[in-house]
């Protein structure tokens, strides 16, 4: 399906009970709303499940490539608008967890609870900024599928490669199919973010913080921080999993987030 908001075309799927809680999916960087399959399938059971590809990923208009994390947040609320949900619990990977954690600052009101994966509050330290700099010039100088295969050997686990092969070219596919110009553009977004962490105190929500023990790219330290600084939170590393968590150990990442969203869905709001 495809909503007009914002002046672009986003992609998205809804399924599952639209009586229940929704429950809404943001995904990372450089990936679409197809990272998210184990926990459409799942959570789709029970409550209703939305995804939707980022603009300039996926299937969702790229525009001039000139994003900003503050963008993002606009389209989320908007496409909330367009489909009359007005308070969800909102999941978010990576990219998709500074999205939530920016529109937790700035609409507290649209959601119930939260679940932050692999992810951090803190913006990028200038090493980090120069790095995704010279991303940016390899990213349009190479194109996406040598930038896909850099990757992948960053956000999954070593035992991911042999355990599971079919997830790390799934993943590498969605990248390649990620045009340069929208991975450079999200690059310079991700290093332009602001810092979210003195809002995370003021998360007066259910939270839920779930990280890969493996993670290198948002490590459980991170996780932890988080963790720390959320009184409502409670904190989960996920066994054999690096970045890509949800997908590495989808049963563990699914118990997990089936039990947090019973709970939500039984307690009033």
């Amino acid at each position: 399906m495809v909503a007009t908001i914002n002046d672009a075309t986003i992609h998205y799927v809804d399924i599952g009970n639209p009586s229940s809680i929704p429950v809404v999916f943001v995904h990372g960087f450089p990936f679409s709303h197809e990272m998210w399959k184990p926990q459409l399938d799942e959570v789709g059971k029970l409550y209703r499940a939305t995804a939707y590809d980022i603009r300039g990923h996926g299937m969702s208009f790229i525009g001039d490539g000139q994003f900003t994390i503050e963008h993002h947040v606009d389209d989320l609320i908007a496409l909330l608008d367009h489909l009359n949900i007005w308070k969800t619990v909102i999941v978010g990977l990576s990219m998709g967890g500074y999205i939530v954690l920016r529109a937790l600052e700035r609409n507290p009101e649209r959601f119930r609870g939260v679940v932050l994966c692999d992810t951090r509050s803190e913006a990028d330290s200038d090493e980090t900024k120069l790095k995704r700099f010279s991303s940016m010039v390899a990213a349009k100088k190479n194109g996406s599928a040598q930038f896909a295969d850099g990757f992948v050997k960053a956000v999954f686990a070593k035992e991911t490669f042999d355990k599971n092969p079919e997830a790390v070219e799934k993943i590498r596919k969605i990248i390649q199919r990620t045009p340069p110009l929208s991975i450079a553009g999200t690059l310079l977004a991700l290093a332009a973010r602001t810092d979210t962490t003195n809002s995370l105190s003021h998360i007066n929500l259910p939270t839920m913080i779930l990280v890969g023990e493996h993670d290198i790219t948002t490590p459980p330290s991170a996780a932890q921080a988080l963790h720390e600084r959320i009184a409502r939170s409670e904190l989960y590393l996920i066994p054999g999993a690096a970045h890509m968590s949800n997908i590495e150990n989808a049963v563990f990442f699914n118990e997990k987030l089936l039990a947090f969203l019973k709970r939500v869905a039984s307690t009033p709001e």
